[in-house]
Protein backbone atom coordinates (compact mmCIF):
# COMPACT_ATOMS: atom_id res chain seq x y z
CA UNK A 1 0.00 0.00 0.00
CA UNK A 2 1.07 3.53 -1.06
CA UNK A 3 -0.05 6.80 1.03
CA UNK A 4 -2.98 9.28 -0.79
CA UNK A 5 -0.89 12.39 -2.35
CA UNK A 6 0.49 14.79 0.57
CA UNK A 7 2.35 18.22 0.82
CA UNK A 8 5.57 17.29 2.35
CA UNK A 9 6.80 20.65 4.74
CA UNK A 10 10.31 20.67 6.92
CA UNK A 11 10.48 23.04 8.75
CA UNK A 12 13.54 24.09 10.93
CA UNK A 13 12.53 26.53 13.62
CA UNK A 14 9.01 25.33 15.97
CA UNK A 15 7.84 28.94 15.27
CA UNK A 16 7.62 27.79 11.61
CA UNK A 17 6.29 24.67 12.15
CA UNK A 18 3.61 26.36 14.97
CA UNK A 19 2.60 28.85 11.83
CA UNK A 20 1.95 25.48 8.93
CA UNK A 21 0.08 24.04 11.94
CA UNK A 22 -1.94 26.95 12.29
CA UNK A 23 -2.37 28.03 8.65
CA UNK A 24 -3.12 24.75 7.83
CA UNK A 25 -5.34 23.09 10.67
CA UNK A 26 -6.80 19.75 10.79
CA UNK A 27 -5.71 19.02 6.89
CA UNK A 28 -2.11 18.15 8.34
CA UNK A 29 -0.46 15.35 10.55
CA UNK A 30 3.20 15.82 12.54
CA UNK A 31 5.48 13.39 11.44
CA UNK A 32 8.00 12.61 14.09
CA UNK A 33 9.24 9.36 14.51
CA UNK A 34 6.33 8.07 11.73
CA UNK A 35 5.91 4.40 13.72
CA UNK A 36 2.62 5.37 14.09
CA UNK A 37 1.38 7.16 11.18
CA UNK A 38 3.37 6.34 8.20
CA UNK A 39 1.83 2.83 8.63
CA UNK A 40 -1.91 4.35 9.17
CA UNK A 41 -0.82 6.65 6.04
CA UNK A 42 0.41 3.32 4.26
CA UNK A 43 -2.88 1.70 4.93
CA UNK A 44 -4.99 4.89 4.10
CA UNK A 45 -6.56 5.11 7.86
CA UNK A 46 -4.78 8.62 7.57
CA UNK A 47 -5.04 11.07 4.61
CA UNK A 48 -3.25 14.21 5.64
CA UNK A 49 -3.55 16.88 2.44
CA UNK A 50 0.03 18.00 4.37
CA UNK A 51 2.70 16.41 6.15
CA UNK A 52 5.02 18.74 8.67
CA UNK A 53 8.43 16.91 9.39
CA UNK A 54 9.83 18.04 12.68
CA UNK A 55 12.86 16.04 12.51
CA UNK A 56 15.24 19.11 11.17
CA UNK A 57 13.12 21.27 14.29
CA UNK A 58 16.36 22.59 16.12
CA UNK A 59 15.95 22.38 20.20
CA UNK A 60 13.52 18.86 20.26
CA UNK A 61 16.17 16.59 20.72
CA UNK A 62 17.54 17.47 23.76
CA UNK A 63 18.24 15.40 26.78
CA UNK A 64 19.52 16.99 29.77
CA UNK A 65 19.21 16.30 33.97
CA UNK A 66 19.42 19.12 36.25
CA UNK A 67 19.31 18.60 40.34
CA UNK A 68 15.33 17.96 40.19
CA UNK A 69 14.37 16.98 36.93
CA UNK A 70 14.95 14.90 33.49
CA UNK A 71 13.89 16.87 30.61
CA UNK A 72 13.59 15.15 27.36
CA UNK A 73 12.94 17.26 24.02
CA UNK A 74 9.95 15.48 21.97
CA UNK A 75 12.52 14.08 19.59
CA UNK A 76 14.33 12.49 21.46
CA UNK A 77 14.28 8.53 20.19
CA UNK A 78 13.07 5.66 22.12
CA UNK A 79 16.49 4.03 21.84
CA UNK A 80 18.12 6.92 23.57
CA UNK A 81 15.87 6.90 26.58
CA UNK A 82 16.67 3.37 26.76
CA UNK A 83 20.84 4.29 26.69
CA UNK A 84 21.29 6.83 28.12
CA UNK A 85 23.44 6.27 31.22
CA UNK A 86 22.22 10.21 32.81
CA UNK A 87 18.68 9.10 32.63
CA UNK A 88 18.81 5.44 34.14
CA UNK A 89 21.24 6.67 36.93
CA UNK A 90 18.02 9.84 37.35
CA UNK A 91 14.95 7.70 36.87
CA UNK A 92 15.47 3.77 35.77
CA UNK A 93 11.80 3.52 35.49
CA UNK A 94 11.27 5.82 32.54
CA UNK A 95 14.62 3.47 30.89
CA UNK A 96 13.22 0.33 31.75
CA UNK A 97 9.16 1.45 30.37
CA UNK A 98 11.12 2.07 26.80
CA UNK A 99 13.50 -0.69 26.81
CA UNK A 100 10.13 -2.75 26.65
CA UNK A 101 8.61 -0.78 23.40
CA UNK A 102 8.22 -2.82 20.59
CA UNK A 103 11.30 -4.05 18.78
CA UNK A 104 15.01 -2.20 19.05
CA UNK A 105 14.53 -1.06 15.11
CA UNK A 106 11.32 0.44 16.11
CA UNK A 107 12.98 2.08 19.26
CA UNK A 108 15.37 3.54 16.91
CA UNK A 109 13.10 6.13 15.30
CA UNK A 110 9.80 6.35 17.37
CA UNK A 111 9.95 9.26 20.10
CA UNK A 112 8.49 9.98 23.27
CA UNK A 113 6.79 12.85 21.48
CA UNK A 114 5.10 10.47 19.26
CA UNK A 115 4.28 8.10 21.93
CA UNK A 116 2.48 10.72 23.96
CA UNK A 117 1.03 12.21 21.51
CA UNK A 118 -0.80 9.13 19.76
CA UNK A 119 -1.49 8.17 22.94
CA UNK A 120 -2.39 4.65 22.64
CA UNK A 121 -4.16 3.15 25.93
CA UNK A 122 -1.51 0.21 25.99
CA UNK A 123 1.45 2.50 25.64
CA UNK A 124 4.83 2.32 27.96
CA UNK A 125 5.69 5.79 28.15
CA UNK A 126 2.19 7.20 28.77
CA UNK A 127 1.34 5.05 31.18
CA UNK A 128 5.24 6.07 33.10
CA UNK A 129 3.78 10.11 32.37
CA UNK A 130 0.85 9.13 34.25
CA UNK A 131 1.96 7.40 37.23
CA UNK A 132 5.00 10.12 37.94
CA UNK A 133 2.69 13.23 36.82
CA UNK A 134 4.90 14.12 34.38
CA UNK A 135 5.20 18.13 33.21
CA UNK A 136 4.08 17.90 29.29
CA UNK A 137 4.78 21.16 27.38
CA UNK A 138 3.22 22.21 24.07
CA UNK A 139 3.95 25.28 22.39
CA UNK A 140 0.87 27.35 20.53
CA UNK A 141 0.35 30.13 18.98
CA UNK A 142 -0.71 31.60 22.00
CA UNK A 143 2.76 30.90 23.79
CA UNK A 144 3.77 27.54 26.14
CA UNK A 145 1.05 25.28 27.92
CA UNK A 146 2.09 22.82 30.38
CA UNK A 147 0.06 19.83 31.48
CA UNK A 148 0.44 17.09 33.66
CA UNK A 149 0.41 13.39 32.91
CA UNK A 150 -2.22 12.74 34.75
CA UNK A 151 -4.11 14.98 32.70
CA UNK A 152 -2.96 15.25 29.33
CA UNK A 153 -4.71 12.09 27.70
CA UNK A 154 -8.59 12.45 27.32
CA UNK A 155 -9.46 9.45 25.43
CA UNK A 156 -8.33 6.34 23.05
CA UNK A 157 -5.34 8.26 20.94
CA UNK A 158 -6.74 11.44 22.23
CA UNK A 159 -5.25 14.37 24.25
CA UNK A 160 -5.19 17.56 25.40
CA UNK A 161 -2.94 18.94 22.76
CA UNK A 162 -4.45 21.62 19.79
CA UNK A 163 -4.43 21.18 16.43
CA UNK A 164 -1.77 24.02 16.48
CA UNK A 165 0.17 23.14 19.11
CA UNK A 166 3.22 21.17 19.11
CA UNK A 167 4.18 18.85 22.09
CA UNK A 168 7.81 20.07 22.84
CA UNK A 169 9.61 18.32 25.85
CA UNK A 170 8.47 15.93 28.84
CA UNK A 171 10.38 16.29 32.31
CA UNK A 172 9.89 13.92 34.56
CA UNK A 173 11.12 13.63 38.56
CA UNK A 174 14.39 12.11 39.85
CA UNK A 175 13.24 9.00 41.61
CA UNK A 176 14.39 8.76 45.25
CA UNK A 177 17.84 7.17 45.77
CA UNK A 178 15.78 4.97 48.25
CA UNK A 179 12.99 4.81 46.08
CA UNK A 180 12.06 1.41 44.29
CA UNK A 181 10.41 1.07 41.00
CA UNK A 182 8.76 -1.63 39.15
CA UNK A 183 7.05 -1.99 34.98
CA UNK A 184 5.58 -4.96 34.55
CA UNK A 185 3.65 -6.04 31.38
CA UNK A 186 2.16 -9.10 29.27
CA UNK A 187 1.87 -9.14 25.57
CA UNK A 188 0.78 -11.88 22.74
CA UNK A 189 4.66 -11.35 21.33
CA UNK A 190 7.76 -9.66 22.27
CA UNK A 191 7.38 -6.30 20.70
CA UNK A 192 3.54 -6.27 20.79
CA UNK A 193 1.65 -3.79 22.49
CA UNK A 194 0.56 -4.88 25.97
CA UNK A 195 -2.39 -6.59 26.90
CA UNK A 196 -2.18 -5.23 30.22
CA UNK A 197 0.99 -3.56 31.70
CA UNK A 198 1.58 -1.80 35.03
CA UNK A 199 3.97 0.71 37.08
CA UNK A 200 4.51 0.73 40.57
CA UNK A 201 7.17 3.13 43.04
CA UNK A 202 7.43 2.31 46.55
CA UNK A 203 9.34 4.51 49.42
CA UNK A 204 9.58 3.41 53.00
CA UNK A 205 10.32 5.38 56.19
CA UNK A 206 12.44 4.15 58.58
CA UNK A 207 9.40 2.16 60.80
CA UNK A 208 10.11 -0.28 57.75
CA UNK A 209 6.30 0.85 56.76
CA UNK A 210 5.08 2.71 53.16
CA UNK A 211 5.73 6.11 53.13
CA UNK A 212 5.15 6.73 49.91
CA UNK A 213 3.72 4.52 47.01
CA UNK A 214 2.29 4.97 43.54
CA UNK A 215 0.51 2.41 40.74
CA UNK A 216 -0.82 3.20 37.68
CA UNK A 217 -2.15 0.47 34.98
CA UNK A 218 -2.85 0.67 30.95
CA UNK A 219 -4.32 -1.86 28.89
CA UNK A 220 -7.63 -1.37 30.69
CA UNK A 221 -9.21 1.25 29.79
CA UNK A 222 -9.26 4.41 27.34
CA UNK A 223 -6.16 5.84 29.08
CA UNK A 224 -4.09 5.18 31.63
CA UNK A 225 -4.96 5.38 34.91
CA UNK A 226 -3.44 6.30 37.99
CA UNK A 227 -4.64 4.63 41.27
CA UNK A 228 -4.43 6.89 43.73
CA UNK A 229 -7.06 6.08 46.29
CA UNK A 230 -5.23 3.07 47.02
CA UNK A 231 -3.02 3.65 49.97
CA UNK A 232 -0.20 1.97 50.81
CA UNK A 233 1.01 4.37 53.33
CA UNK A 234 1.37 3.47 56.77
CA UNK A 235 1.12 -0.73 55.92
CA UNK A 236 3.96 -2.89 56.06
CA UNK A 237 4.58 -5.22 52.99
CA UNK A 238 3.03 -8.27 52.41
CA UNK A 239 1.56 -10.70 49.74
CA UNK A 240 -1.27 -10.43 51.94
CA UNK A 241 -1.29 -6.86 51.16
CA UNK A 242 -0.39 -6.94 47.85
CA UNK A 243 -3.02 -9.29 47.05
CA UNK A 244 -5.70 -6.61 48.72
CA UNK A 245 -4.65 -3.96 46.89
CA UNK A 246 -5.25 -5.78 43.23
CA UNK A 247 -8.44 -6.92 44.30
CA UNK A 248 -9.37 -3.26 45.19
CA UNK A 249 -7.94 -2.16 42.06
CA UNK A 250 -9.73 -4.65 39.90
CA UNK A 251 -12.89 -3.48 41.17
CA UNK A 252 -12.08 0.29 40.28
CA UNK A 253 -11.57 -0.64 36.97
CA UNK A 254 -13.78 -1.70 33.78
CA UNK A 255 -11.45 -3.36 30.73
CA UNK A 256 -13.37 -3.98 27.49
CA UNK A 257 -13.09 -6.87 25.72
CA UNK A 258 -11.06 -7.47 22.01
CA UNK A 259 -9.27 -10.05 19.95
CA UNK A 260 -6.43 -9.85 22.26
CA UNK A 261 -8.22 -10.64 25.45
CA UNK A 262 -11.37 -10.64 27.09
CA UNK A 263 -12.72 -8.56 29.73
CA UNK A 264 -12.42 -11.17 32.47
CA UNK A 265 -8.52 -11.83 31.11
CA UNK A 266 -7.67 -7.80 31.97
CA UNK A 267 -9.11 -8.29 35.05
CA UNK A 268 -7.16 -11.25 35.89
CA UNK A 269 -3.42 -9.66 34.47
CA UNK A 270 -4.70 -6.52 36.37
CA UNK A 271 -4.60 -8.32 39.90
CA UNK A 272 -1.44 -10.34 38.64
CA UNK A 273 0.52 -7.93 37.65
CA UNK A 274 0.24 -5.13 40.35
CA UNK A 275 0.92 -7.93 43.22
CA UNK A 276 4.01 -8.17 40.99
CA UNK A 277 4.84 -4.83 40.22
CA UNK A 278 4.53 -3.82 43.80
CA UNK A 279 6.25 -6.94 45.17
CA UNK A 280 9.28 -5.91 42.54
CA UNK A 281 8.87 -2.09 43.47
CA UNK A 282 9.37 -3.12 47.08
CA UNK A 283 12.43 -5.17 46.47
CA UNK A 284 14.52 -2.97 44.63
CA UNK A 285 13.43 -0.21 47.59
CA UNK A 286 14.79 -2.83 50.13
CA UNK A 287 17.81 -3.33 48.11
CA UNK A 288 16.99 -6.62 47.07
CA UNK A 289 17.00 -8.45 44.15
CA UNK A 290 13.55 -8.24 42.08
CA UNK A 291 13.57 -11.39 40.09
Amino acid sequence: MKPSPFDYHAPTQLSEAIGLLSELGDEAKLLSGGQSLVPLMNMRLARPEHVVDLNRVTGLSDLSVDQDRVRVGAMVRHRQLERSAELVAANPLVAAAASLIAHFQIRERGTIGGSLAHADPSAELPLVACLLDADIEAQGPSGVRRLTGSEFFTSVFTTQLDESEVLTGVAFRHLDPAEGWAFEEVARRHGDFAIVATAATTLFGEDGRYAAAGLAIAGVGAVPQRLDAISLVGELPSDRLWRSVAAEASSRISPQGDIHATAEDRHDLARTLIIRSLSRATQRAKGGDPR
